[in-house]
């Protein structure tokens, strides 16, 4: 099975963007940095000016996501479905399996989703992973194992969860306020309480296990990302 059809399995309306077709995509759709990614003509380079990208972003933050796509990474495309542009990964697992990863690409209006209202209250890595890199980075055939997109972004207060009957603690997150930004496909999110989430302060929450609060975002985001990629 070629690479398209094996996407379009889980997406049918996804397709790959042409040269040709790059010139003709508006700043508004995308930046000019990620243009001139994908304008690049020598892979090398064009792979060095993405990880350059990735460092300038979130070099602190996902410093071992870094590190895996700098060996692993095989190639990278553009790719658009139902008009939204987004990369397309192909990574190398330690199976030596190719895994596709998808990165939106931002847009002016990435953030008018779910997280309108309160994303000026979001901590400012985030926001800026969101806007100057990726709008959601994760496994494409589950749409987890990594960041969602801006529009996917689990609002705490809309969903039911059964968990709470069984705490052996007090509740440490404000339920209204509270945003899971990360998913790992079965019932475990990265969250944050936007009403404590000073220097990246995120919750461990599981469906079905007891959270674990106070942990840092970025450090968990990272040794999950990597775990995915390793062994998905």
């Amino acid at each position: 099975m070629d690479k398209l059809a094996f996407l379009k399995q889980y997406r049918k309306s996804i397709g790959f963007v042409s040269n040709e077709d790059l010139i003709n995509i508006e700043k508004e759709n995308m930046s000019e940095k990620w243009i001139e990614i994908f304008k690049e003509a020598d892979r090398s380079r064009r792979k060095d000016k993405l990880i350059s990208l990735w460092n300038t972003v979130c070099e602190r933050e996902l410093s071992n996501t870094i590190s895996y796509l700098k060996e692993n990474l095989l190639e990278f495309e553009l790719i658009v479905d139902n008009g939204q542009y987004a990369v397309l990964y192909s990574i190398k697992s330690e199976n030596d399996e190719i895994l596709y990863y998808e990165g939106g690409i931002p847009t002016n209006s990435v953030y008018t989703s779910v997280m309108q209202q309160d994303w000026s209250n979001v901590p400012r890595s985030i926001k800026e992973f969101y806007e100057k890199l990726h709008n959601g980075f994760y496994y494409l055939p589950s749409r987890a194992m990594g960041l969602v997109p801006l529009e996917r972004i689990t609002y705490f207060e809309d969903y039911e969860w059964g968990i709470l009957d069984e705490l052996d603690e007090p509740l440490g997150i404000n339920i209204a306020t509270t945003y899971g930004f990360f998913e790992n496909g079965m019932g475990g999110y990265v969250a944050i309480d936007l009403n404590n989430c000073i220097d990246d302060v995120a919750t461990l929450w599981f469906t079905d296990d007891q959270p674990d609060y106070n942990v840092n975002f970025w450090d968990i985001i990272d040794e999950w990302i990597v775990i995915g990629l390793q062994d998905n």
